[in-house]
């Protein structure tokens, strides 16, 4: 049994992939009940998932505001990479460590779901072993890009594979090849070789590129004919597996 170091409680919220009302009950009650509200931000930014939570968190509530040192600046296999992002989990945790030893309770915010990529997932590492901890799940990106660009995903007997967009071309396209469906994460600079490795694999007549889903600024188009130079964070590729109906 884990030694509990306070009686704070750590409740790392997902948020959905950026619609407000794709929010489930359970975490706007948590958001608005909240005294302390944490999140990781861009420098710079406003943060995409404190814009989510816009008028819903008390006057009085504190903030803690976690601001990347780097997001595309540095490559993730570079030696620095790893130890500085580190170094920056640690702060972060420690932070919230402060809060939780005094009893108080702090709510983390997560775009989509905390344990489906999400950044909240290094504090809970951290951070589960001494303290108490939940995890609200929310809707993930790829489930919210899917409804909106009304492309069903798997059915059947279909293997759906979620890829990492950061995997060298020929690990993607052999992917792509062994799985009914797919969808690729992290594209951001990756789109262009994303695009080569579709093409390579034949799927690239299917596949959709879907930025910013569920959001204002929301963009869905074949890939193919989009321009492969990068995308933003909030992109993803879908490639569809259902092919009839039943």
């Amino acid at each position: 049994m884990k030694k509990l170091l306070s009686s704070g409680l750590l409740s790392i919220v997902g948020l959905g992939p950026g619609d407000p009302e794709l929010m489930t009950l359970k975490a706007e009650r948590t958001i608005r009940a909240a005294r302390i509200v944490a999140f990781f931000a861009k420098a710079g930014r406003s943060g995409h998932a404190r814009r989510i939570v816009e008028g819903l968190l008390r006057p009085s509530c504190e903030e803690l505001r976690f601001d990347y040192p780097f997001t595309t600046e540095i490559a993730l296999d570079d030696p620095r990479y790893h130890e500085r992002i580190g170094a920056f989990y640690d702060e972060s945790a420690a932070r919230v460590a402060q809060r939780l030893d005094g009893g108080e309770s702090v709510a983390l915010l997560c775009e989509g779901d905390p344990f489906f990529y999400g950044s909240a997932m290094y504090l809970f590492d951290r951070l589960t072993p001494n303290y108490r901890t939940t995890v609200i799940p929310g809707v993930t990106g790829m489930s919210g890009c899917s409804a909106r660009a009304q492309v069903p995903i798997a059915h059947g007997d279909d293997v759906l594979r979620v890829i990492p967009g950061t995997l060298e071309e020929d690990a993607l396209a052999a992917h792509l090849r062994e799985s009914d469906a797919a969808v690729v994460m992290k594209v951001g600079r990756q789109l262009a070789k994303i695009r080569r490795a579709c093409e390579q694999s034949g799927t690239l007549e299917r596949a959709l590129y879907v930025e910013r889903g569920t959001q204002s600024q929301e963009e869905i188009s074949p890939l193919g004919t989009v321009d492969a130079n990068a995308a933003p964070y909030f992109s993803l590729v879908l490639v569809p597996g259902r092919r009839g109906r039943r």
